[in-house]
């Protein structure tokens, strides 16, 4: 039996060097913020090298672009660009840890 892992959302992607970390998140069942939503809480990191993200995003776009032909998913005009995928991207430089996929 494989072991397998629900996440609600990526929380921050974080770029050092030719590393790049993956903060898997997902919704607590005791955590509440103050509007009584259920709170984002990690879960898990993925960790590899840059080029296998890059395979990894190249992937993703593909699978997206399945979705989005079979009617699955739609495309809306303000929807984030490539690049900002709904979490946070992180380099060493940057400070903030706040992820619009919870808001």
């Amino acid at each position: 039996m494989t072991n397998e892992l629900y996440a609600d959302g990526i929380g921050e992607i974080t770029v050092t060097g030719s590393i790049v970390r993956i903060d898997l998140m997902s919704l607590s069942a005791t955590e509440r913020d103050e509007k009584n939503n259920p709170k984002a809480v990690f879960r898990q990191r993925i960790i590899m090298p840059v080029d296998a993200f890059a395979n990894a995003v190249d992937l993703m776009q593909k699978a997206l672009g399945g979705l989005v032909e079979a009617g699955a998913v739609r495309r809306i005009s303000d929807a984030p660009k490539v690049g900002d995928a709904g979490g946070t991207i992180k380099t060493e430089a940057q400070s903030t840890n706040a992820s619009p996929n919870f808001n």
